[in-house]
């Protein structure tokens, strides 16, 4: 689960994080109350939505009076923004961050993440901040800092210091802030049950004090029921609506930009369906995984959802029957196309339990577009060549 820059910065306030004085508005009025609680002479009108690259996008604007507050609110508010992070159909703005301007003397880029590879939590940072982290990386790896953090015995003085170091600042007094701030940042991701915090930019001012200028805050779904203060926070209007939908029914729904759908059951399984798809030239239009308990109903819904992709061309069903047989899931996939209106080829391929008793449900059922893959490979083959009406 993602939040908003301005709840992500609420929870770096418990922690005693330092960031600019904000408040979150959403209306114009608002806004412009906002700025006047706040001090000027200089305001941030910051578009409030789950996806980076907002300045870029004209989501970030400097206000040098109250009427500027007022006039910039008006063109964000409401405004469809697309940024680098967001689809080309990009996101509603709906919430805006009023913050107080700030003695910018430097900006750089932290964030902590966990290391799938040396399972452990990773600080990284760089000197170039303010921009894309993934362009750095690219263009000049060596600006980027990395400092893992054994779980074990947390973040320690040392690791503070090798930060700093790595960031080229000196200053005694610096190195104390930044040694500090990244220290409760820290906190604030362990404690919180977080996948990632990002800080970009993390500012020096004038008298070597450390910002949190933007803040970026990703949670494990699964730590959530720890946490319900946060779980609260979850902004539904800022998720797409057909992931929700499917959560409902215990489905996890990805979008994507292919043309064939996909159905399969467990993460693995789909990853390597997807991959094989792109193997055999076509590209995936979705990421379904229906679980372990396909039924009539699950598939139907993930029919429905799938469907609803106007640019969906076929639907591959690649099923493994381990805790359900494959008789039962054909069964189901049959009582499926009588539930939803199913107007594009499918095909199924299903293996495990019971598999040859599925396929001959299947060759059985006299429906004109349902098609029988016989593995993994025939299967998509099949998806791809239905998808381009061969």
């Amino acid at each position: 689960m993602n939040i908003h820059e301005y709840q992500a910065k609420q929870i770096f306030a418990k922690y005693g994080v330092p960031t600019p004085k904000g408040i979150m508005a959403e209306s114009v009025p608002a806004a412009v109350k906002a700025a006047e609680q706040l001090s000027g002479p200089i305001w941030v009108v910051k578009a409030q939505i789950h996806a980076g690259g907002r300045g870029l996008g004209g989501g970030v604007k400097l206000a040098k009076s109250i009427e500027e507050v007022r006039t910039l609110s008006e063109e964000i508010l409401g405004m469809t923004l697309v940024t680098h992070q967001t689809t080309t159909e990009g996101k509603l703005v709906q919430k805006l961050y009023i913050e107080e301007g700030a003695d910018i003397k430097a900006e750089y880029y932290l964030s902590v993440v966990l290391d799938r590879k040396l399972e452990m939590p990773l600080i990284v940072a760089s000197t170039e901040g303010g921009m894309n982290i993934e362009d750095v990386a690219a263009n000049s790896p060596e600006k980027i800092v990395k400092v893992p953090i054994d779980p074990a015995i947390g973040f320690q003085s040392f690791h503070g210091r090798e930060l700093a170091f790595g960031l080229g600042i000196t200053d005694k007094v610096e190195q104390k802030n930044i040694i500090s701030f990244a220290q409760k940042l820290f906190k604030v991701y362990t404690e919180n049950d977080a996948e990632m915090i990002e800080v970009n930019p993390l500012i020096r001012t004038g008298d070597g004090e450390f910002l949190a200028l933007d803040g970026k805050m990703g949670f494990d779904n699964s730590a959530l029921g720890r946490h319900p203060d946060i779980a609260a926070m979850r902004d539904l209007s800022e998720e797409d609506a057909d992931e929700v939908e499917a959560a409902k029914y215990g489905l996890s729904y990805v979008a994507l930009d292919g043309e064939i759908g996909c159905m399969v059951n467990g993460a693995g399984l789909a990853m390597g369906t997807m991959d094989t798809i792109n193997y055999m030239g076509g590209t995936p239009a979705n990421f379904l995984d229906v679980g372990g308990s396909a039924n009539a109903q699950t598939v139907a819904k993930g029919f429905e959802i799938i469907l609803k992709n106007p640019n969906v061309k076929a639907i591959f069903v690649n099923i493994f029957g381990g805790i359900v047989r494959c008789d039962r899931i054909a069964n189901g996939i049959i009582e499926a196309t009588k539930i939803t209106d199913v107007n594009v080829p499918v095909i199924v391929r299903l293996d495990g339990t019971n598999a040859p008793e599925a396929a001959e449900i299947l060759k059985n059922a006299n429906i004109s577009n349902l098609i029988v893959g016989n593995d993994l490979g025939d299967g998509a083959a099949k998806a791809v060549a239905a998808a381009k009406g061969e």
